[in-house]
């Protein structure tokens, strides 16, 4: 074996084994909504009840991959703010060293957005979207940075990973059954106004931003027959929520690019 390759070999040795001894000295905690819990990825687990945390959901992936010192997975499917701050910080510590949270989309309104927007009129989709906009852009932020500051203050020595929202539909995309273009436009436009108020507060309060939009192209609803979202489902809960390739394909990287 020659020298090149010997050396190559122990360098890449020695960055696993780094890996490894930094994984083991974390203590995370993952914070969030149904998106963060995993809703719509199956292989819930027993303790978790209503809340749907499921083992295929990107934190519990994480935890598997790199097997860190502690792990407390909090998310609950329907979290607003509100819950975040009333029934999941307490999971918070000063030896906390990783958080991840996605938060804002229920506040924003968005089951019951894209119910009025499959179900309802192309106007009537259009008036939820705006008002859905309304909100993200004008009674949101105040809300995050109330999340933000009190996660930083319960864990001041964390990393914080604040995870988006993706696009949910192809426009120009292909199904059977679905909605029009301009209802899918107007959906995927309120994601990127999310998005954005998310990643400015979470810039705002020294946080990392994981932007899931370009890694779920072509695998939005509509796009391929791979895609990695729900179409309206049963449970109805899990509809317009990302399946367990998702969550794997789509948020796992994002988040340990991050973490």
């Amino acid at each position: 074996m020659s020298a090149a390759v010997t050396a190559a070999l122990l360098s890449l040795t020695t960055l696993a084994a780094a890996g490894t001894a930094h994984a083991a000295s974390v203590n995370y905690v993952a914070l969030g909504d149904s998106y963060s819990a995993g809703v719509g990825a199956g292989s819930y687990t027993s303790e978790s009840g209503s809340c749907k945390r499921s083992t295929n959901a990107y934190a519990y992936l994480w935890k598997n991959a790199h097997a860190p010192a502690s792990f407390k997975f909090v998310a609950c499917s329907g979290a607003r703010t509100g819950d975040v701050l009333n029934t999941q910080l307490s999971a918070l510590s000063s030896t906390t060293t990783l958080v991840s949270i996605s938060v804002g989309g229920n506040d924003a309104g968005f089951a019951d957005t894209m119910q009025t927007c499959v179900l309802d009129s192309e106007s009537a989709c259009l008036n939820a979207v705006a008002a859905a906009k309304n909100y993200a852009t004008g009674t949101l932020p105040a809300q995050l940075d109330k999340v933000y500051s009190t996660i930083r203050s319960k864990a001041p020595n964390a990393r914080v990973v604040v995870l988006g929202y993706p696009h949910m539909y192809k426009v120009g995309g292909s199904c059977i059954l679905g909605i029009g273009d301009t209802k899918r436009a107007a959906i995927n436009g309120a994601a990127d106004v999310l998005d954005d108020v998310l990643a400015k507060r979470a810039a705002n309060a020294g946080f990392a931003f994981g932007d899931v939009r370009s890694i779920f192209r072509e695998h939005e609803i509509c796009g391929s027959s791979t895609t990695w979202l729900n179409s309206t489902t049963l449970p109805v809960d899990e509809s317009y929520h990302p399946k367990a390739a998702g969550q794997s394909g789509g948020y796992l990287p994002v988040f340990s690019a991050q973490a």
